[in-house]
């Protein structure tokens, strides 16, 4: 039976990671900062990538759902002996890295350089790497995107848009990335690589709420209004700290088409996502 050390297998991503590890006959091991329960075929051991007691000496694969950055650094020094490795990183490496936005482009230089860090660290250990680049991730209710969009319209019965919000955007299940990291441990294709992996389904941003509104009971309106009256109130919120995470860039993209191409992901690992179906 093949061992996998999962972090972030409380995650969104993670969680349905450790699902399917194990009912593909894997023992995972996973580790958490709160107290989880062992199952069978699951073992949880306490801590973080700064501290953790009782992590193997040897294992089959090690699966990263976490903070790129902080696992590249923590498998750089770790002794940990393992032939494959799998992390998750994200599309944002490469669009936020013209950003108007001087904390996104620093953000896109760290998964850059993290990705580095971690195939130099790969390489010099013997073991192979493959960083997995979600696009929109959605499935699990956890995101910080279309759940967020979800829980605010529920909360009021209605949902402001602005005008003209037409980006494409390709929203990907948590589901299939849990399987096209399983797929990534065992293709030799995917050593030493890196792949986007984009939703099965390419939508502007405004249907993409639309679909999300639409999917709630009883469904919340839509109302467009005009693109600077939307931005107003959203620095508005940002001054009274309620809008975290939506700076002047995330306002820029909503016109942009935010899409990358699955076709080496199909090629390498079989990856076959599903349409958009909140």
């Amino acid at each position: 039976m093949r061992q996998a050390l999962v972090f972030g297998a409380t995650g969104q991503i993670g969680a349905a990671l450790a699902r399917r590890l194990r009912d593909a006959g894997w023992e995972v091991v996973a580790v958490s900062r709160t107290l989880q329960q062992d199952v069978p075929g699951l073992r949880w051991l306490r801590g973080d990538l700064q501290h953790c007691e009782g992590l193997p000496v040897s294992i089959d694969a090690i699966f990263s759902c976490g903070p790129l950055d902080l696992f590249a650094a923590w498998f750089a020094g770790s002794a940990i002996a393992t032939p494959r490795v799998v992390a998750f990183g994200s599309t944002s490496v490469a669009t936020k890295a013209g950003s108007i936005d001087e904390d996104e482009r620093a953000l896109a230089r760290l998964l850059r350089d993290s990705e580095a860090t971690l195939h130099a660290a790969a390489r010099a250990r013997g073991s192979a790497a493959t960083v997995l680049r979600p696009t929109l991730v959605y499935g699990a209710g956890r995101d910080r995107t279309i759940s967020r969009l979800a829980a605010m319209a529920r909360r009021f019965g209605w949902l402001p848009v602005p005008r003209g919000a037409v980006g494409l955007r390709q929203p990907v299940h948590v589901d299939d990335l849990a399987a096209a990291a399983i797929a990534a441990c065992d293709a030799p294709s995917a050593f030493g690589k890196d792949y986007d992996l984009p939703g099965g389904e390419t939508l502007p941003w405004r249907e993409m709420v639309a679909r999300t509104l639409a999917a709630l009971r009883p469904p919340p309106r839509m109302i467009e209004v005009p693109a600077p009256l939307f931005a107003f109130a959203v620095r508005l919120a940002r001054v009274v700290g309620r809008g975290d995470g939506f700076g002047e860039g995330a306002l820029q993209r909503l016109r942009a088409d935010l899409t990358c191409d699955a076709e080496p992901a199909r090629r390498d690992l079989g990856y076959a996502p599903r349409d958009f179906s909140p």
